[in-house]
């Protein structure tokens, strides 16, 4: 069996935003906040893969050489690219897009951002990459560090449910979740678990 520990990364320099490929650092609290996860789990992970932006890769490549331990930077599981939304907060984004937007948090299949990647762009990356962890991962316990679109979708095709799904997940900052894989077959054995 396959068990992947998912975790967001933590609140970042500049507020909420959709930030996509915009790539802000953690804020000291947020940097806290994944390292309390890390501590959790440093005793049960035997491979770290990561989002190659720094606010995912630069915790999980220091954890993992103070564990000892591989990390792979994996591009095909970084955050959706959102062209021109990029790096706008919420408000500029209802003003500029207020239809679009609404229709986007709402269920986001068949939308794209303008200049950007289409949900089912975003979930044809993954599933590749999901695919081949599956196999080449088998019976080890993974730390996947990552994003709120990325996370979504994969919990969305682990329960094998349509994208709208996605939208119906909660997904603060640091939001860890858990994913098996055993002889073809997916479960979430755990979503937004807080550390006490």
């Amino acid at each position: 069996m396959l068990t992947i520990n998912i975790l967001r990364h933590g609140a970042l320099e500049g507020g909420v935003k959709y930030r996509g490929s915009v790539d802000d650092p953690l804020t000291a609290a947020g940097r806290t906040s994944m390292d309390s996860v890390w501590a959790h789990l440093q005793t049960e992970v035997d491979t770290i893969i990561t989002s190659p932006l720094m606010r995912c890769a630069e915790p999980a490549k220091a954890w993992a050489q103070t564990a000892g331990i591989e990390c792979i930077i994996e591009p095909r599981v970084a955050e959706i690219h959102y062209g021109e939304w990029e790096g706008k907060t919420i408000p500029q984004l209802q003003a500029e897009y207020p239809d679009m937007l609404a229709r986007w948090r709402d269920n986001p299949q068949g939308m794209r951002p303008p200049g950007g990647e289409s949900p089912e762009e975003l979930l044809a990356r993954l599933n590749e990459w999901w695919s081949e962890v599956c196999q080449s991962h088998d019976g080890k316990q993974l730390l996947l560090v990552t994003h709120s679109g990325s996370m979504r979708m994969l919990i969305a095709h682990a329960l094998n449910a349509p994208i709208a799904t996605t939208r119906h997940l909660a997904m603060p900052y640091c939001c860890w979740s858990r994913i098996s894989h055993d002889n073809g077959h997916a479960q979430l054995d755990f979503h937004n678990r807080k550390i006490s």
